[in-house]
């Protein structure tokens, strides 16, 4: 006997679906906030909703896991919220962010997730935390796992806010790996990044263009390595944030070849962009740690990605606003940062996928499925399987445009991509089984985002 599914279902049919593993021709059916179905001729109630879709392709909500929204640093603060940031996720076909939480001065890491969850609550789309551990003589790690926050992030710069020194590293990695933490570590050696700023402002070189001088690739490079040799002597699996050079992502696929469980991203301003922009009228919109770096990375960055040596991009979206980043022409005093939610997919699709460079199998493992996987949140999230999340993009690969900030939904006022041309759009984001984003409109509302309690690292992760 057919089986036909009750009332509350969406329909979606005739496009194109897109998994890690290939891509299938068939209806997707949800119910509810799940996927029900997938394949032809799907029997359903009369009152489904049917979209049909014919010429799109039909991917996993995209899956953005580093993001810096409403972010405080303690010096500098972004103006959005999380209803704005997550708006803004929304329209661009991201589904899910995992962000951060803070331990600031006094808190316990407890205390620094349940107050981040608090200043949440206005989300649009799901999301989790990692946590930034910054005073590690009060951290309690076993929280993190009980909170469904099982990653911590670490610094090997930024003295002395967020620094941790390698014998602090060490000891959290001991720790982290007897409990399932992953730790993510952004990678730049500090004293270098002192010795060239404080050369830097001794000379009078503190305007905007200077800035990619104060962080060279050295410092990111000589960091990787080292947090790579502490994460093997820890016995500890260890994800490398925002990599802005090819050699930084050798390292860690040459740990991984060694048996080293590590996994690495990248993200679209080090694959887009070059240090070229600190010279133009406008170095001020690429201030941002690590800086872009020498003409050529891109493009090797790219080659990495191809061979499938970066396992995720990520945006690092931090949404400080246009007079927040001209208020003095002093790198030393710009908040660092870039918008990004919104662009993540159509510039990876664009320059990925139309230019030769990805398949859509590999865009979708590394916008979804792979940082699902990584991050504790798979199958619920990143996948077209029956069971999980309805968390879905309609994508138009036909439509060509503009990348505009007037047609942004962030509050920065400006993005780093200005009229860089895109193919395809988001035609419709659908989040938990809702549509929150179609045919240019945000439909969703505020607070309907729910907090993903995310799973333990587990050697699936990075498999």
């Amino acid at each position: 006997m057919m089986k036909s599914y009750s009332s509350a279902t969406l329909l979606i049919k005739e496009g194109t679906l897109v998994t890690p593993e290939g891509t299938l021709e068939a209806d997707l059916l949800i119910q509810g906030e799940r996927i029900k179905a997938v394949g032809h001729g799907l029997p359903v109630a009369d009152d489904t909703r049917v979209v049909d879709v014919g010429g799109c392709y039909v991917l996993p909500g995209v899956i953005d896991a580093h993001t810096h929204i409403a972010l405080d640093t303690g010096i500098y603060q972004t103006p959005d919220d999380w209803f704005i940031g997550t708006r803004a996720a929304a329209c661009g076909g991201v589904t899910t962010v995992v962000d951060f939480a803070t331990q600031f001065p006094g808190q316990t890491l407890r205390e620094a997730v349940e107050a981040r969850m608090e200043e949440a609550q206005d989300a649009v789309i799901d999301y989790g935390f990692h946590v930034m551990v910054t005073d590690p003589a009060t951290a309690s790690l076993r929280d993190l796992v009980d909170l469904g926050t099982p990653s911590m992030k670490l610094y090997t710069t930024y003295r002395p806010n967020y620094y941790a020194d390698d014998a602090t590293i060490l000891r959290l990695m001991e720790a982290a790996a007897d409990l399932g933490i992953l730790p993510l570590v952004h990678c730049e050696n500090d004293d270098l990044v002192t010795a060239r700023t404080e050369a830097l402002v001794a000379a009078g070189e503190t305007g905007w263009r200077y800035h990619g001088r104060s962080r060279p690739a050295l410092a990111e490079q000589e960091a990787v390595q080292r947090v790579l040799f502490l994460a093997e002597a820890a016995g500890c699996p260890v994800h490398i944030v925002h990599c802005s050079t090819a050699r930084s992502v050798a390292l860690v696929a040459e740990a991984r070849d060694n048996g080293q469980i590590v996994s690495c991203e990248t993200c679209p301003q080090y694959l887009l962009l070059d240090n070229t922009a600190y010279e133009g009228a406008e170095p001020w919109r690429y201030i941002l740690q690590p800086p872009l770096r020498d003409a050529g990375e891109p493009d090797r960055l790219w080659a990495l990605v191809e061979a499938g040596a970066v396992d995720l991009i990520a945006t690092d979206h931090c949404d400080y606003t246009l007079a927040q980043k001209t208020a003095q022409d002093d790198f030393t005093q710009t908040p660092g940062g870039l918008p990004g939610l919104e662009t993540l997919l159509p510039l990876v699709y664009t320059h990925g996928v139309t230019e030769g460079r990805l398949t859509l199998p590999q865009l979708v493992a590394l916008l979804s499925a792979n940082p699902a996987r990584i991050w504790g949140l798979w199958p619920r999230k990143g996948a077209l399987l029956p069971g999980s999340d309805a968390d879905v993009v309609i994508y138009d690969p036909e439509p060509e445009g503009t990348i505009g900030a007037d047609d942004l939904h962030h509050l920065a006022g400006y993005t780093p991509y200005e009229g860089t041309q895109v193919r395809g759009r988001v035609k419709a984001t659908i989040s938990r089984g809702q549509i929150v984003y179609q045919e240019g409109r945000f439909v969703g509302h505020k607070g309907r985002g729910q907090f993903l309690v995310r799973e333990p690292f587990t050697m699936m992760g990075l498999g």
